[in-house]
C-alpha cells in the first residue's frame, strides 16, 4: 500500500529522515511512533504531498483515496451532520446531479451508483460516528459555529472517518477527545476495513488497534510486527543482542590486533598478519540500539499528613452565575484517595475539579475543607498562561524569592530544565516541555491534593511512563481527568462518574466503563439523568428511535428504486418496435441492476423490522 524508497528530508540544517526505506502491508493498521520532534508529522505531510523530499520517493498505488484531518477546525453555518455527509464527495456530487438530470440513462446510472455506495444509509452512518465522538441528536443539527475549536476538531475527525478513505492518516486523534470518545475511536479503528497509519502516544490505540509499529528513530524507519507492547519487547531483545554482538566483535578485533602486533615483523608470518590487518579494516562497527534518556517528573510529597477527611461535600451545588452545573454533591475525599473523574466533556468534570481545587465556591449545600489543605492544580489551558518571554528559571525564581542562583538552578534542573535549557524562553519550549514545567510548578510546594486535568496531551510515551511513576510515588490525594486509559488504570483506585448534573461513584474499573460506554447507543453526554449501567436487556428508547429511522430510510430507498424501475419501463414502452436498440438494451441492464438493489433493500428492511419487533 505505501512504500518509502530511500526517503531523505531535511528541515533547515536538521536531517529528519535519512535514506529511509520500508514497505507497509496493504490494509494494515500501523502505529507511527518516535520521540517528540523526531519528524512524525513531517512524514505525514510528505505522504500527503504537502512537502517534497530532498531525495527518494513515496509510492502510493494509483487511485488510492487518502484521508487526513485538517489542522484548522471547520466552521460556518452548516450543521454538523451536513458537514460530515459532504465529506463523501462522490455521494454529494451524485445527489447534486440527480436534482437536475433529465436523461433516464444518466438518472439510472446515478441511482445505481448511489445504491452501490449505500447512499441511503449515509445519514444513519454519519449520525453513529458523530454520536460515538460525543454529539447527541440535537447537537448534530446545530451549526458548526456554535461549538468551540476542540469540539469542531471532533467534527473534522468524524468527517474523515465517514469518508472511509483507502489510507487513513491520523495524527494524535485522541488529543481532542475525552475518555469516552477515545474508547469509541479505538473500538471503531479495530474493525476499519482499509489501511490506517496513526501517530499516537496513546498505548491503547497502539496496542489494541495497531498490527504493526513503524518506528522513526534518528532519521531511520523500522517496521515491527505487533502492537506497541510487542514492539517494546522486541526492541529490548534487539538491544540485548546488539550489545552481545558488539562484545563479540570487540573480542574478535582484539584477537586479530594481537596477532598483527605479534607477527607483523616476522617474515614467515607477514602475509598472514597483513591478511588479518585487512580483515580489521573491513570490519564494520555494529551500531548499538540506544534509547534517549527521559527526564523524570518530580512531584514532592508533603511532610505532614493531614487528618481525614480533607474535603467533605453535603448536598453541595456548583455552577456559573444563575446556571447550576452540578447539584446534590455528597461525598468525601481522604488524604490517600486516588480518583479518576470520568464522563463525557461538557458534563462538568473541569467544573468539579475547580470546586475541589477551591477555585470555585459552592452555590448551595455544606462544604468542609481541612484548614491546612494545599492544592496543586494542572490544566491544559494554563499552558497559554505561562508567558512568552519568561523562562523556566524565571518561573522557579518567582517561587523561591530570596534563594541564591545555584539553588534556583538546582530546583529548575529537578523539574527537567538543567543548564541552558533553564533559560530558554517559554515560547521556544515544546508542548511537552511546557506541560512538564507546569506540572512541576503545580506540585512545587508539596501540596496534599494534586488535581491533574488532561496531563498527558503533549507527552510522549516514555514521558507518560515517567509521570505514572511519579504519581504512584506521590503520597497525597490525586484527582485525574484524562482520556489516557492506561494512565487511569495505572494510578487511580476508584472512579467518579460526572453525568446527568451530578457526581456519583462508578462501580467497576476502566474496563467495566469501556463496556458501559460501548454498550450505550448514545454518548453519555446526553443531558438529563445519567444512564444506569447496562443491567437490563430492555432496548433503550434511543436505540428504538434509531431503528425506526433506519427502517424509514430503507422504505424510502425501496420507494425511490421502484420509481426508477417504473420510469425505465415507461422509456422502454416508448421504444420503436423491431430489434432492440443499444439504448433499449442499456435500459434493460439498468433495470436488472435496480431489481437486485430493490431485493437487497427489502432484505435490509425485513432484518430491521425483525430487530424492532424483538
Amino acid at each position: 500500500m505505501l512504500h518509502f524508497n530511500s526517503l531523505t528530508y531535511r528541515l533547515g540544517e536538521r536531517l529528519l529522515i535519512d535514506d529511509a526505506t520500508v514497505a507497509l502491508p496493504a490494509r494494515a493498521r500501523v502505529g507511527l511512533v518516535g520521540r517528540n520532534g523526531a519528524g512524525k508529522t513531517t512524514l505525514f505531510r510528505l505522504i500527503a504531498g504537502e512537502l517534497s523530499p530532498e531525495s527518494g520517493s513515496i509510492g502510493i498505488p494509483k487511485g488510492v483515496r487518502l484521508g487526513r484531518v485538517e489542522q484548522e477546525a471547520p466552521g460556518g453555518e452548516q450543521s454538523l451532520i451536513d458537514f460530515v455527509l459532504e465529506a463523501d464527495t462522490e455521494r454529494a456530487a451524485l445527489l447534486a446531479e440527480a436534482e437536475h438530470a433529465h436523461d433516464p440513462h444518466r438518472i439510472a446510472d446515478i441511482h445505481t451508483r448511489l445504491v452501490d455506495i449505500d447512499s441511503h444509509s449515509a445519514p444513519a452512518r454519519a449520525a453513529r460516528i458523530l454520536s460515538g465522538l460525543g454529539f447527541d441528536e440535537a447537537a448534530q443539527n446545530r451549526h458548526l459555529r456554535a461549538f468551540s475549536g476542540g469540539w469542531r476538531m471532533r467534527v473534522a475527525l468524524a468527517a474523515v472517518l465517514f469518508s472511509a478513505p483507502d489510507l487513513l492518516l491520523l495524527d494524535e486523534p485522541t488529543n481532542y477527545l475525552d475518555l469516552e470518545g477515545a474508547l469509541w475511536l479505538v473500538d471503531y479503528l479495530k474493525s476499519y476495513p482499509a489501511s490506517v497509519l496513526v501517530i499516537s502516544h496513546d498505548r491503547d490505540i497502539l496496542d489494541d488497534v495497531a498490527e504493526h509499529i513503524l518506528h522513526l528513530d534518528r532519521g531511520k524507519l523500522t517496521l515491527w510486527s505487533g502492537g506497541y507492547s510487542q514492539f517494546e519487547r522486541q526492541r529490548r531483545e534487539a538491544q540485548i543482542l546488539a550489545g552481545k554482538a558488539i562484545e563479540k566483535q570487540e573480542e574478535r578485533r582484539k584477537h586479530l590486533q594481537a596477532f598483527v602486533d605479534r607477527f607483523r615483523a616476522k617474515a614467515s608470518k607477514a602475509s598472514q598478519a597483513q591478511s588479518r590487518l585487512k580483515m580489521l579494516e573491513r570490519m564494520q562497527p555494529i551500531t548499538a540500539i540506544v534509547d534517549e534518556n527521559t527526564a523524570p517528573f518530580t512531584l514532592p510529597s508533603t511532610v505532614k499528613r493531614l487528618s481525614p477527611p480533607i474535603i467533605v461535600y453535603d448536598k453541595a451545588s456548583v455552577g456559573y452565575g444563575d446556571k447550576t452545573v452540578l447539584r446534590g454533591l455528597s461525598m468525601s475525599l481522604q488524604p490517600d484517595d486516588r480518583v479518576g473523574l470520568i464522563g463525557s466533556n461538557g458534563n462538568g468534570k473541569s467544573t468539579f475539579a475547580k470546586l475541589l481545587a477551591g477555585r470555585m465556591e459552592p452555590m448551595a449545600g455544606e462544604t468542609r475543607r481541612h484548614k491546612s489543605l494545599r492544592v496543586g492544580y494542572f490544566a491544559q489551558h494554563q499552558l497559554d498562561e505561562l508567558g512568552g518571554a519568561e523562562s523556566p528559571y524565571g518561573h522557579v525564581a518567582l517561587r523561591m524569592k530570596g534563594a541564591n542562583e545555584s539553588a534556583i538552578r538546582a530546583r529548575a534542573a529537578s523539574l527537567g530544565f538543567s543548564g541552558d535549557k533553564a533559560f530558554t524562553a517559554i515560547d521556544k519550549l515544546s508542548g511537552g516541555e511546557k506541560a512538564r514545567l507546569l506540572m512541576g510548578l503545580a506540585a512545587f510546594d508539596a501540596p496534599e491534593l494534586l488535581i491533574l486535568d488532561e496531563p498527558t496531551n503533549h507527552l510522549d510515551i516514555d514521558s507518560r511512563a515517567e509521570l505514572v511513576e511519579a504519581i504512584n510515588e506521590y503520597e497525597g490525594a490525586v484527582i485525574i481527568i484524562s482520556h489516557d486509559r492506561r494512565l487511569l488504570e495505572s494510578t487511580v483506585d476508584r472512579l467518579w462518574l460526572v453525568a446527568g448534573g451530578s457526581v456519583r461513584n462508578f462501580e467497576g474499573d476502566i474496563e467495566d466503563y469501556r463496556k458501559f460506554v460501548l454498550a450505550a447507543p448514545e454518548p453519555v453526554t446526553a443531558r438529563g439523568e445519567a444512564r444506569k449501567e447496562p443491567e437490563k436487556r430492555e432496548r433503550p428508547m434511543r436505540e428504538r428511535a434509531q431503528l425506526q429511522r433506519d427502517i424509514a430510510a430503507a422504505e424510502a430507498r425501496m420507494t425511490k428504486l421502484q420509481d426508477l424501475v417504473r420510469r425505465i419501463d415507461e422509456s422502454l414502452a416508448q421504444q420503436p418496435p423491431g430489434a432492440p436498440t443499444e439504448s433499449a438494451i442499456a435500459l434493460v441492464v439498468k433495470r436488472g441492476d435496480l431489481e437486485r438493489a430493490i431485493e437487497a433493500a427489502e432484505e435490509q428492511w425485513l432484518e430491521l423490522s425483525v430487530r424492532e419487533s424483538v
